[in-house]
């Protein structure tokens, strides 16, 4: 179960950051060819800044979805900045989702929270598990029968 819930969060994450860079890329277009400002801002500085966030945004989502490719590739749990990238992309994914709810609707929200739960599923089951020490048997050394006693003078005794 862990290697396709891996591909599907893989494949999820391309779409969607093909997805982000291709909304960015078009708002872009649209604010250069309305040519008008908001609040002062110069049109080509929105436009630009608008399309170099969508492939900024695009890549992080790429990056993630290449982590948890190689996951389902490897059969390992993602270790160093793979793990803090795919917790990145979940934190994101829910006050994305937040934010969704009251902007777009409940359709954008599901979406996040689907994503959300993909990436906190593939996390969950790339648990880290103990080493080989563990699964070993204990060795049959002396057990622990109680409180050890402490020295000094015996204690009193009740008839």
């Amino acid at each position: 179960m862990r290697r396709p819930v891996a591909v599907v969060v893989a494949a999820v994450l391309v779409v969607e950051a093909l997805g982000v860079a291709a909304v960015n890329w078009f708002l872009g277009i649209v604010v250069d060819r309305q040519d008008m400002s908001l609040a002062g801002l110069d049109p080509d500085t929105m436009s630009t800044s608008s399309k170099i966030g969508g492939i900024v945004f695009g890549l992080y989502f790429a990056f993630c979805g290449l982590v948890a490719l190689l996951v389902a590739v490897r059969d390992r749990p993602p270790a160093g900045f793979g793990r803090i990238l795919l917790i990145s992309a979940a934190v994101v994914h829910a006050l994305l989702g937040a934010a969704a709810w009251g902007l777009v609707g409940w359709h954008a929200f599901l979406f996040m929270v689907v994503v959300l739960a993909l990436i906190v599923l593939l996390l969950m089951t790339y648990d880290r598990q103990e080493g080989p020490a563990a699964a070993e048997p204990r060795d049959a050394g002396p057990q622990d029968e109680g409180p050890v006693p402490v020295s000094g003078p015996p204690a009193p005794t009740t008839p």
